[in-house]
């Protein structure tokens, strides 16, 4: 999927505003409820946007038990508007990597889900507070390599997600994804739902929609499984350490980290450090 640059200054001018608004007292519903505001940054028509509001619909039904409600804004990649307060939560992003740039540095302290963006240099900034849930090139490379040592006759491809898996409550999510839109689920869609998921999940936890209270608990505290089996957090340069599915012929045929080549290590996928952090030091 191809996601056009667009003019710097469109940018500048929606993301000058969103920095420039305070943070307000906590907003509560009608009903007593902790109201959470959110942002989905990208195209509406994008698999990424149906995860995310998947997800959010289901912290929604969460919520009514545990008194949170979730409100999520849409802005769409080729309409940029001034975002108006309250400044959100967090933001789900689907968009290249100079946007994310940008967005990550114009919003500090708020938490910045890359869920379509596979560049490793973006992740070798190291910047705090943009969350990659999307696997990067780097990792997609390793899971695949790690496959052929085991068989060096396949060809595989490393995938996030696959809309046949069936374990560790996958066939679950795999099911209501299909049952509200009537396609399969992909990469996009799975990193769109997970970001939503490790963001409610971590309002439910930590009681509070203060982005910098949740970002902390993001970087820090987070355990998610994601239906993936396996706890899941967040690396040092922000990539989501995460099981990857290895594809052939449309078929499932095994996971990365491969049992047998290496150890069940999740960080063996991709890089973990900040070179470009560090060596601005």
């Amino acid at each position: 999927m191809h996601y056009p640059s667009r003019p710097i200054s469109k940018w500048f001018a929606a993301l000058a505003a969103i920095a420039c608004v305070s943070f307000g007292a906590a907003a509560h519903a009608a009903d007593g409820a902790l109201e959470v505001n959110l942002v989905y940054f990208g195209n509406q028509s994008d698999t990424a946007f149906l995860g995310v509001n998947q997800g959010v619909g289901e912290g929604n039904l969460q919520g009514q038990f545990l008194g949170q409600k979730y409100n999520l804004t849409v802005v769409p990649s080729d309409e940029i508007a001034p975002m108006k307060a309250p400044v959100p939560a967090a933001i789900f992003a689907a968009a290249d990597a100079e946007s994310l740039r940008l967005l990550a540095e114009f919003n500090p302290g708020v938490p910045i889900f890359n869920i379509i963006d596979e560049y490793d240099d973006l992740r070798a900034l190291c910047l705090p507070n943009l969350l990659h849930v999307i696997p990067s090139r780097k990792m997609r490379e390793d899971a695949a390599a790690q496959w052929r040592k085991k068989d060096p006759q396949a060809d595989v491809t490393a995938l996030a997600w696959h809309g046949d898996f069936d374990k560790y409550a996958g066939r679950q999510l795999n099911e209501r994804f299909v049952k509200a839109y009537r396609q399969s689920m992909d990469d996009y869609a799975w990193a769109g739902w997970a970001a939503a998921k490790m963001l409610t999940d971590s309002v439910a936890r930590t009681q509070s929609p203060d982005p910098e209270t949740l970002l902390r608990h993001l970087r820090t505290d987070l355990v998610f499984d994601g239906q993936k089996g396996v706890t899941m957090n967040f690396r040092p340069n922000g990539q989501l350490r995460q099981v990857l599915l290895l594809v052939r012929e449309g078929k499932i045929v095994g996971e990365a980290p491969v049992r047998g080549v290496v150890s069940g290590d999740l960080d063996s996928l991709g890089y973990s450090h900040c070179p470009a952090a560090q060596a601005a030091q």
